[in-house]
C-alpha cells in the first residue's frame, strides 16, 4: 500500500511544501484536505473518495474548496468526509458560508461521533480517539488486513497523552512534528510536539516505523526539526525507521 504525501507542513504553504493532506491510493482514502488536495489530479481512478480530518483548521480543511477541479477532471463524483459532528457544522456554516464559497462541491458529511464505532472503509476498520488541541482534534487507526496505521496530528506528545493506548503497536505511525527540541514551550503554547517527545513516546509505546510531518514551513527544509541532534540524543530509544515527510514523497507501507 502506497502513502502519497501531498503536503506535510503546517499552518500555512512555503515554497517546498503544502499543508496538511495524505492520500492512501489503494485504498482511496485522504487523510485531512490542507492545500496540498490539489496533487490529486493524477492519483484518483475512482467516483469516490473518503476523506478523513483531524480537525477544522484552515491548514486541514481548506482543500475541500478544490474539488471542483479535481471532479471535472477526473472520474471523481462523490467526496465523503468524516469527522466529528460539530466541526463539521462548522466547516459547513463558515468555509462555505454563500459569502465565502458559495458552490459546495459534492460533498457528503459522516459525523464519527454520531456513528457506531469502528466503522469500515472497503478493506480498513477505521477507529478515532480524541486528541488535546486547542479547539479539539482527533487521530485515527486504520486497520488493514497487511498494514496497521495510525494518523496523529495537531496534538502536544506527553508521555501520559491518552492516545498511546490507542496506537500501541501499530505497523506506521504518521504524527505531527512541528518544532525542534529548541521550541518546546511554542510548542506547549500551540498545543504541537517537538522531535525528542515524539520519538521516545513512540519507542515506549511499541512503535517501530514513524512518519514525522506538520513541520513549520518557515524552517530550514534541510532539518526543519532538528531530527539529527534529537536521534544522537535519545539513542537507541527511538523507532528504527523514522522519516520527515516531504512533499510528493511516496512511502511504500507494505515494507514491513
Amino acid at each position: 500500500m502506497k502513502l502519497h504525501c501531498l503536503g506535510t507542513a503546517g499552518y500555512h504553504p512555503s515554497p517546498t511544501r503544502h499543508t496538511a493532506s495524505f492520500f492512501l491510493e489503494e485504498a482511496n482514502i485522504l487523510l485531512d484536505a490542507g492545500t496540498g488536495v490539489f496533487r490529486l489530479d493524477h492519483l484518483l481512478h475512482g467516483p469516490e473518495l473518503n476523506v478523513l480530518l483531524s480537525h477544522a483548521h484552515l491548514d486541514h480543511v481548506v482543500g475541500l474548496t478544490f474539488f471542483w477541479d479535481l471532479v471535472s477532471a477526473t472520474p471523481l463524483e462523490k467526496i465523503h468526509v468524516y469527522g466529528e459532528h460539530r466541526k463539521l457544522e462548522d466547516i459547513r456554516q463558515h468555509l462555505f458560508h454563500p459569502s465565502l464559497f458559495p458552490a459546495q462541491p459534492p460533498l457528503q458529511w459522516h459525523a464519527i461521533d454520531m456513528t457506531e464505532e469502528p466503522w469500515h472503509l472497503g478493506d480498513a476498520k477505521c477507529e478515532w480517539f480524541p486528541l488535546e488541541h486547542p479547539g479539539g482534534s482527533v487521530g485515527y487507526r486504520l486497520r488493514f488486513p497487511l498494514v496497521d496505521l495510525a494518523y496523529v496530528t495537531d496534538t502536544t506528545s506527553q508521555h501520559d497523552s491518552d492516545y498511546w493506548s490507542k496506537i500501541q503497536g501499530v505497523d506506521w505511525l504518521i504524527h505531527e512534528c512541528n518544532f525542534p527540541d529548541s521550541e518546546r514551550e511554542m510548542a506547549e503554547r500551540t498545543g504541537h510536539s517537538w522531535t525528542s517527545a515524539v520519538l521516545e513516546n513512540a519507542y515506549k509505546h511499541g512503535i517501530q516505523r514513524i512518519i514525522l510531518t506538520h513541520v513549520n514551513p518557515l524552517a530550514d527544509d534541510r532539518d526543519p526539526i532538528g531530527l539529527a541532534a534529537a536521534t544522537a540524543r535519545l539513542g537507541s530509544r527511538t523507532p528504527s525507521q523514522i522519516l520527515l515527510a516531504s512533499d510528493s514523497t511516496v512511502v511504500d507501507l507494505s515494507r514491513l
